[in-house]
This record gives structure tokens, sequence and C-alpha cells, in this order.
């Protein structure tokens, strides 16, 4: 067993495997589990971050009876009854039985950096500390699933990477620019011969536990860490998940010929050998203009991405235990502005996509209004939909983390769990 697997996990997983589920009850109510936690129904996520505000009218809240917010946009039925999506999405619209949509998602923040904060951390961007994203909360409080790869991988994302925050570094991802070009520098240079690299490791880690035995802060602990991860990614057998040559054609150009599309591949392939977050990234969205000649590419590539990833993973037994996720910072207005044809910012109602790993299939959670400009009925918060993420991996929503300056910190800051879409 891992060692940093939980006595409470191990107990509540003998139970499973032995009793059954009436013994799962038991064994949570003998070690008075609080409802913030459970069993996970999720070993991994899969977190795609669509850039700049995706537009919830034309992707996954049309309003067919509202033809002046609609502009070019057409409503379509779906695999899953009562579910219809925007024409832009008819590879998704076939797998809807797979997934379920949350229709009323909030946030206070209308400015991109600010939203984007908020969306990956729980919490408001502040000068005074930086916060640690969904992905390395993860990292930190469950057990690798693979030791030799990281827990934490992002694809596509830019140079302004939120990461491990006030956590250890290690937490934090390892940024992937290209998922086709895998990970670089892996390799020792050729001229090295093995023997030679290795008498250096082993004289750069005698100099390095001198210096951490002086100073034992965790900063200095943390390059050391970074560097003893390196050397293990470096030997790990497993490397051969960040090589998309190793996959058949077939499904490479199902997913499509782009970073993105190619980007879910590589989040599979990752899921498979054992890394627990993986986020890829889908900019473009911040359509201020021409927002349906640009529904036209950019929806076509989610389209073929995330409906690929779904088909593969359920095809591969892997959906169930996957939570996919598909969320934006914020939508887009309802109102179509004149003149540039563009939707601007809105985040007072907008809608995110999640299936796989416990959450219930052709499931429609919240209303907006007829206009899909505020919320009807049970509105969701950026905090809820973290919340919902980690409960679903089995994290204590409720545990207090001290920053290192003795502040204390939720995973998912108040978040409640959206219980209604959980299987």
């Amino acid at each position: 067993m891992n060692d940093e697997q939980n006595r409470r996990e191990f107990i509540t997983t003998v139970a499973k495997s032995c009793l059954g589920v009436s013994a799962i009850l038991s064994a949570q109510d003998m070690l008075g589990i609080q409802k913030t936690a459970q069993l996970p129904t999720a070993k991994n996520v899969i977190f795609l971050y669509m850039s700049g505000g995706m537009t919830h009218i034309d992707t996954f809240d049309p309003k067919p009876d509202n033809g002046d917010v609609m502009g070019e946009t057409t409503a379509i039925d779906t695999s899953a009854d009562g579910i219809q999506l925007g024409n832009w999405l008819p590879e998704t619209a076939k797998q809807m039985h797979r997934a379920s949509l949350i229709r009323t998602l909030q946030s206070n923040q209308g400015a991109h950096a600010q939203a984007n904060y908020l969306l990956h951390t729980s919490y408001q961007r502040r000068g005074t500390i930086v916060h640690p994203t969904m992905g390395a909360w993860i990292s930190k409080e469950r057990y690798k699933l693979n030791s030799s790869l990281p827990s934490n991988v992002r694809i596509n994302g830019g140079s302004d990477v939120l990461g491990s925050g006030y956590l250890e570094k290690k937490h934090g991802p390892l940024p992937l620019g290209n998922p086709n070009a895998g990970i670089q520098n892996i390799k020792a240079a050729k001229y090295v011969e093995q023997s030679t690299y290795s008498k250096r490791n082993d004289i750069a880690g005698k100099f390095n536990k001198s210096f951490l035995d002086e100073f034992p802060q965790k900063q200095v602990r943390a390059y050391t860490d970074l560097y003893d991860d390196a050397i293990r990614l470096m030997k790990s057998t497993d490397l051969e998940a960040f090589d998309l040559t190793k996959e058949d054609e077939t499904i490479r150009s199902m997913y499509g010929d782009n970073n993105f599309g190619q980007g879910c591949l590589l989040a599979r392939r990752l899921v498979e050998t054992g890394v627990r977050y993986v986020e890829v990234q889908l900019g473009g969205w911040d359509m201020h203009n021409d927002v349906f000649g640009n529904m036209e590419t950019r929806g076509a590539t989610l389209d073929f991405g995330l409906s690929a990833l779904l088909k593969d993973l359920d095809r591969r037994g892997l959906l169930s235990e996957t939570m996919v996720v598909v969320a934006t910072e914020f939508g887009r207005s309802p109102e179509i502005k004149p003149g540039r044809v563009g939707r601007d910012h809105h985040p007072s109602a907008f809608s995110a996509l999640v299936a796989g790993g416990g959450i219930k299939q052709g499931y429609v959670h919240g209303k907006s209004d007829k206009r899909g400009h505020y919320v009807d009925e049970d509105p969701v918060k950026m905090e809820d939909l973290n919340a919902t993420i980690a409960y679903a991996m089995g994290m204590d929503i409720n545990k207090t983390i001290y920053s290192p300056s003795g502040r204390p910190f939720k995973i998912a800051n108040a978040g409640e769990v959206i219980t209604d879409i959980l299987a």
C-alpha cells in the first residue's frame, strides 16, 4: 500500500472488497466520516478549460424560443431526452447520454485573470497570497497511482500557469506546451555515460543533503523534490504515455488534428497510466467580434476533441472512474452586439459539462432564464463546482489547511457539493 494512503481509505476499501456496500456505510459511520467526504467515485480528473469565456448560448444552453439571442445558432436534439445543444456541437450531442450539464454557474468576477483564478482556486485573487489549484490539491491529498509519473499535468497552458500556490512546488502541474512534442529534454546527453551520470548525481545528492540538513525550509526542499521527481521520470518505463506516436492513427484522427484534440488524447493516455489530474486548455473563446464565424471553427475543435474523449474513455472502461469537466471562467452576453456581431463578458449565468466519475448521465442541473441572462433555479458558484470535483475524488472539503503564514483555508473555500448531479 502507498505510504500516503490513509487509515480511513484503507478500512473502507477493505470493507468494500470484502463486505459489500452496507459494510462500507458501517465503516464510514464507525470512523465518523463527515458528509463533506466520501469514498471516491472518481480516480482521475480531466479538466477541459475553455479559456476566454465560452459562450453558453451557442453551446450548452441554447434558447430556441428567443431568436434575438440565438443569432445564427440553432438548437439541436441530443442522445439525452429533453437536452439540446447549439448546432456547433453535433458530435457532442451524440454523447450527451453519457454526460450532464450545469446551466446555472455564476461568478462574481468579470475580468479574465480574476475569473480564471477563481475558477481554478475557488478564491479571489489577492496580492498577499497565491492559492493552490484543484490539480495541486489533488496531488497533495490523493496518493499517487503511479509513483514515477507526476500527479498533475497541464497541456496547452500559457506562461501564466497557476500552480501549487502555497503548497510545495512538487504539487504544481507539469506543463506541456505541445501535446505532440511530449516531454522535452527528458533523456541524458548522449555524450555522458550512465556510470558518469550516476556518479554526478550521487555527488550532487550529497551536497544537497548537507545544505538541506542545515536549511530545512520548504523552499529548499522543493528544489530537491523537483530534481528527484525529474530523475524518477527520466527512468520511468511509462514515459511512452507522453508519446502520441504510439497511438493508432485512426484514434488520433478521431480526436482532431489540432493541439486541443491531441491534448485530449494525451490526457486519456495519462489517466490510463495513473496520472490523477490533467488539464487541457482551449483558448480563443473571447468572442467580442464575429461570434458565429468563430464558433464555426472553435466549436468544431471542441466538438471533435470532447466527443472523442467521452467515447474513448467509455470504450476503454475508464469513464466510470474518470471525471471529465468542461468549464470556463464566465459566459458571454445573450445580447449580440450590432456591427461587430459579438458577445461580451457575462458572469451572471453560464454553463459547464461534467461526465463520468460518479456523475449522473443525461441530466441538467439548474435553469437560466428565457434569455440565458440570469439564473432562474439552483445557482452554482465556481466554488461549488470545485467542491463537487473534490468530493467525487474522496477529499474532505471541510478539512482546514494552513498556509505558511498560518492562515486557514479549505480546498474549495466555502463551496458546497452539487449533490443533485451525483449518481
